[in-house]
């Protein structure tokens, strides 16, 4: 594997690159607006109908159900933007950029690929009553589908960083990119692990205080499954944290293009704040608006990462 080819920055990749960075961002959104329907305990606020809500296409409001209503609207709208972004790329397609190896048309399609993928878990999910691994998968689908938008801004030089490397800086450049791809692997298991532990019952509470689990370094013998699972995911993040700070300084360094330069310094900033974020919703015992802001600042973690 190797870094894709420069494209050439005509106005049509220009403009599908900024189609693309948009639609990202409003996956962003999207995942937030998830974890706020599991944040309020909404997940069934429509019942385990699906489409419909409660049986009907505009049932009566609750809280719950207007929550889990609106996020069910805001993830149809993506099913629209990512159409509206697939027509443009296979329009062009015969354009210089878009198809091919390395083109844009390949993510694009991709990503739609996805997205059906994704509706389907999310019916899945409501059908069997919110179970812990269907909600997992759910959620870390939605991570990879977001990237390959990304990956589509990114290839069309949303952010800059078309540079090409001279001869001798290639090999540098390479190692930048296959760390980069090492760290964007250990950072999407990290996350899987935090989604574990906001899933399944008891295990977002069962390490209380930070930075030890219950005042332990290790769970004694003998500790429920629950605190093994939360153990587990800090101990993972807390390499994470080092990893990005450490190899980030490294890479940057390293680093030819501006942008990827920008892209380190945001990963190591988003961990950064992770972990600040989630040591003060440990110590405040997980109020909501916290544990939005810790799915926020850790979709954030994987969105700098994805670019790097």
């Amino acid at each position: 594997m190797s870094n894709p080819p420069i494209l050439p920055r005509s106005p049509e990749v220009v403009r599908l690159g900024r189609l693309a960075l948009f639609a990202a961002l409003y996956t962003y959104l999207l995942i937030l607006a998830g974890g706020i329907v599991r944040i309020t305990g909404s997940g069934l606020g429509c019942g385990n109908h699906w489409p419909k809500c409660n049986g009907v296409w505009i049932p009566q409001f609750t809280v719950e159900t207007l929550i889990e209503y609106m996020h069910r609207a805001l993830a149809a709208g993506i099913g629209f933007v990512v159409l509206f972004v697939l027509i443009y790329a296979w329009k062009n397609r015969a354009l210089p950029g878009f198809g091919g190896q390395g083109g844009l048309l390949r993510p694009v399609a991709l990503g739609a690929v996805m997205v059906v993928a994704q509706a389907l878990l999310g019916a899945l999910t409501v059908k069997l009553d919110l179970p812990t691994d269907v909600t997992v998968v759910h959620f870390v689908t939605a991570l990879v589908f977001a990237s390959t938008l990304l990956v589509t801004a990114v290839r069309a030089g949303t952010f800059g960083g078309d540079e090409a490397a001279p001869g001798d800086r290639k090999i540098e450049a390479g190692k930048v990119w296959r760390v980069a791809l090492m760290t964007t692997l250990f950072g999407l298991t990290v996350i899987a692990m935090g989604a574990m532990t906001a899933n399944t019952p008891g295990a977002s509470v069962a390490c209380q205080g930070f930075p030890l689990c219950n005042g332990s370094l290790t769970p004694p013998a003998g500790s429920m499954p629950s605190v093994h699972i939360h153990y587990t995911h800090r101990m993972l993040a807390y390499l994470l944290f080092f990893h990005v700070l450490a190899v980030g300084i490294l890479s940057r360094r390293r680093a030819i293009s501006g942008a990827t330069k920008n892209a380190i310094l945001a990963a190591q900033i988003a961990v950064v704040l992770q972990v600040l974020v989630a040591a003060a919703m440990v110590m405040m015992h997980l109020p909501a608006p916290w544990q939005v802001m810790h799915l926020a600042t850790g979709a954030a973690v994987w969105f700098a990462l994805v670019c790097w």
